[in-house]
């Protein structure tokens, strides 16, 4: 059997922000009502954290969930880990109208870093990122150019991108471009 290998296998570019692919990062759909006390349980048991509220992001490390929208959430847990935790999501959830869907190949995860992290993801996505306007814990779906995509802050100076696989070099080449040397635009 193949090892599994991240989108672009740890690319990374150095430049106003250090832009890099992480690698291989665990990640379950979650759809359901997300006051449901069962559903609650059931993240919490996966990840250590209560369902977030609209655009909040409760991640530590590689382990977390994350607001998508009214009835989705995402659900962060090591890669290795990922079978093992839906599994138990699943049973977890058995009787509860809900989906868990295992979407960790799906997606390719960069994480933007440095005093200038906000400026290289401003250049590109259609999203106030101002200190008063996002902070971390919070998420934004957006558009990145062109393709669709969401992120959010770990720290003051840390991003975390997450798109489709197929548009992962896509993004990357865009983020790259955004954090050229001598780019500096100076808004944020």
């Amino acid at each position: 059997m193949s090892e599994p290998i991240s989108a672009l296998n740890h690319v990374s570019f150095d430049g106003i922000a250090k832009v890099e692919e992480i690698g291989l990062q665990g990640m379950i759909t979650l759809r359901g009502d997300l006051s449901d006390k069962v559903l609650a349980k059931a993240v919490k048991d996966a990840t250590g954290q209560k369902v977030p509220v609209q655009r909040e992001a409760l991640v530590n490390g590689d382990t977390g969930v994350v607001w998508m929208s009214t009835d989705e959430l995402l659900v962060l847990v090591p890669y290795q880990e990922v079978e093992t935790r839906l599994a138990a999501m699943a049973n977890a959830l058995s009787g509860t109208h809900a989906l868990a869907v295992n979407v960790s190949d799906a997606r390719a995860v960069f994480r933007i870093s440095g005093a200038s992290a906000r400026e290289v993801l401003g250049k590109l996505a259609p999203v106030d990122l101002s200190p008063e306007a996002f902070q971390p814990g919070q998420i934004r779906r957006s558009r990145l150019a062109q393709v669709a995509g969401a992120f959010w802050m770990d720290d003051g100076e840390t991003l975390r991108v997450v798109c489709f696989r197929s548009a992962a070099d896509y993004v990357f080449k865009l983020l790259k471009i955004a954090a050229q040397p001598g780019s500096e635009v100076g808004v944020y």
